[in-house]
């Protein structure tokens, strides 16, 4: 699948390969294999329209050397491949944001010695911080996500403090699904309430967390839903079929809905 229908103006939902875990099998061993940049060149060829990364502070898996060089194999890309970068707002992850100038900056809580992302941002998370940091993405040009959980108090929070979209924490509707169709229904119509708030506020819709081909063709459905970001479950499929085939499928089943 190619990049034209996500260029001729399909309601198609974007999708968002976090490149994350390609860097993790590399530092783990040490040296440049698998190389990171490779991967993001696999995906774009099999028509990914967006790339994630998620450097963290203990540069366990994406490293700034890594932010650096996918901003600059992005950057003559045409169609335009969005870029999104994920983190917490410390001083030197949004200097890195800046310097880098990504399509979207997705911004997340960390909780001390956290594997994943556990939570969304709480609407009394401390606001003049966090509202100086999205208004300065925003004067450099760099749309701002804020990962909150699927309720309406943090989204009205989100749009309070001046973001452009949400990233609804999915992995709550994830464990829904495993328990069965009575439990995923239930979650999803949650979802699609918060999905609705978020709309209603002006607010772009974005998704991820533990979605795979499963569980993304009942979300798929999610009322405004603008894109969707995937690594784990991507990465993992990727091992089995190879990582362009695994991109294609994650596609196929977007376009599908």
């Amino acid at each position: 699948m190619g990049f034209g229908i996500w260029i001729l103006g399909f309601d198609v939902i974007k999708l968002s390969v976090n490149v994350n875990k390609v860097a993790t099998v590399r530092n783990s061993r040490g040296g440049t294999i698998p190389s990171v940049t490779e991967a993001v060149s696999v995906c774009i060829g099999a028509g990914a329209p967006g790339i994630t990364v998620h450097p963290r502070a203990d540069a366990r898996h994406i490293t700034p050397t890594d932010v650096r060089q996918i901003a600059a194999l992005l950057a003559p890309v045409v169609p335009h491949v969005e870029y999104n970068m994920e983190g917490d707002p410390r001083p030197d992850f949004l200097a890195l944001v800046h310097d880098v100038k990504p399509d979207q900056c997705t911004l997340v809580p960390v909780r001390p010695g956290e594997i994943t992302s556990q939570a969304g941002w709480s609407p009394d998370s401390p606001r003049d911080t966090l509202a100086r940091a999205i208004a300065g993405l925003r004067a450099a040009r760099i749309r701002v996500s804020l990962f909150v959980d699927p309720a309406e108090a943090p989204i009205r929070w989100a749009a309070d403090v001046g973001a452009d979209r949400v990233e609804l924490y999915t992995e709550p509707f994830a464990r829904a699904f495993e328990r069965g169709p009575h439990d995923a229904q239930a979650s999803f119509d949650v979802y699609a309430r918060a999905a609705r708030t978020a709309h209603a506020l002006g607010l772009g819709v974005n998704a991820g967390h533990d979605l795979d081909l499963e569980n993304l063709v009942l979300f798929r459905q999610l009322p405004h839903l603008d894109e969707v970001s995937i690594g784990h479950a991507l990465i993992s499929h990727a091992l089995f079929v190879g990582l362009s085939h695994s991109v294609s499928d994650y596609l196929a089943v977007l376009a599908n809905g």
